[in-house]
């Protein structure tokens, strides 16, 4: 088949959409799919894009849920949005946030070919929704096929569209993430490690995970938090911080995607502890394929993906004081922590890319066939 990829965010931006759909394209390439990637794009960072990428509009940055969505607004997108979809004519032309402006809704409006809509969002679309809701059904109604990648997705869309979605996840690259990637050497000193991954935004909540660190370093010296992601802490970490005088916190910042597993590897304790807002939680299968313990918020996205006193301890979110007896339990049972691990090796085979992939090409050629099923 002959399809083309839509995201409407950045595509030189790292992000859980954009990882989403790279995965994807790579997996469908790997199934000898002709497969392109239409994404807005910014000009100072287009040197890595693969080849496989058509940037389409200059991404700005729009404050949205708590984070940043870096997208194109430019007028000039539908003139060659058209022309690139009479070139190509794409059998599937698969769209993530479908709805979210501008780039998607363009090639909704020219497009003639089947059309699939994956949502993800479980934030900042809301008050998008509510107020553009009558025009954006216009779109909506051009979608041949719907997925959510989880029950908190389908619901946050499902409020003001309803209709069929067939649920299929994020998924996660057990080749890279697993369970036999080599440690980082220079944490390997005895000392517990505590693993955050993410970018410092404040409804990621690692504000709670460092004030639950500082109590956790009075009564056990031998640990370390380790903090990977973009971005920098607010005015209220860096306040925990000074005033508590805590050590052991390691900064890491962006590492490369290929150095992230290894991260991982080097963790007995994965925590996240966002305060809402999740669809799904990528980082909690890559935490699970490297068969790590996790210390998460009881929130939809994180409890459709891991069970309490299964893969790892789920906490009341904003809680600190539940956050770090959680991790206090899991730093004082070794054989606790490796059976949380171990089963979360188990459940996250049901994400590995190869078999999400197959999930969406099954259901791209279930929609193929009713769409030409209904023109016979």
């Amino acid at each position: 088949m002959k399809i083309a990829l839509v995201s409407p965010y950045d595509f030189t931006w790292p992000g859980g959409v954009t990882a989403h759909i790279s995965q994807l394209s790579n997996q469908l390439i790997g199934m000898d799919h002709d497969v392109k990637i239409l994404a807005p794009y910014s000009p100072s960072r287009a040197d890595d894009l693969d080849h496989n990428v058509v940037p389409l509009g200059r991404a700005v940055p729009i404050p949205s849920g708590g984070s940043v969505a870096r997208i194109s607004l430019s007028a000039w997108l539908y003139r060659r949005v058209r022309r690139i979809l009479e070139d190509e004519k794409f059998d599937i032309i698969h769209l993530h946030e479908p709805l979210a402006p501008y780039l998607p809704l363009a090639v909704l409006q020219s497009s003639k070919s089947v059309n699939i809509g994956t949502f993800h969002a479980f934030h900042g679309s809301n008050r998008w929704y509510r107020w553009s809701c009558p025009v954006l059904k216009h779109w909506f109604r051009r979608l041949d096929g719907r997925i959510a990648v989880s029950p908190a997705a389908q619901s946050h869309v499902g409020k003001f569209f309803p209709g069929e979605y067939r649920l299929i996840p994020n998924g996660v690259d057990l080749s890279v993430f697993s369970d036999d990637v080599p440690p980082l050497a220079e944490y390997m000193d005895g000392k517990i490690n505590i693993l955050f991954v993410g970018r410092l935004e404040k409804r990621k909540g690692f504000r709670y995970l460092l004030e639950a660190y500082s109590c956790l370093k009075w009564d056990f010296p031998n640990t370390r938090l380790i903090v990977v992601g973009p971005g920098n802490p607010d005015k209220s970490c860096y306040r925990i911080l000074a005033e508590r005088n805590i050590q052991d916190v390691v900064f890491a910042g962006v590492v490369h995607r290929q150095l992230l597993p290894r991260y991982y590897s080097t963790a007995d304790i994965f925590c996240s502890p966002a305060t809402g807002k999740e669809s799904f939680g990528i980082v909690l299968l890559e935490a699970m394929a490297a068969a790590k313990p996790i210390v998460a918020s009881r929130i939809e996205g994180y409890s459709y993906i891991m069970s309490h006193g299964q893969q790892g301890l789920l906490v009341p979110p904003k809680d600190s004081g539940a956050l770090a007896q959680a991790l206090a339990l899991l730093i004082q049972n070794p054989e606790l922590r490796k059976n949380m691990g171990n089963r979360g090796r188990i459940a996250v085979n049901d994400y590995s890319w190869t078999t999400v992939a197959q999930r969406v090409v099954d259901f791209y050629r279930l929609t193929l066939e009713g769409v030409n099923g209904s023109k016979a």
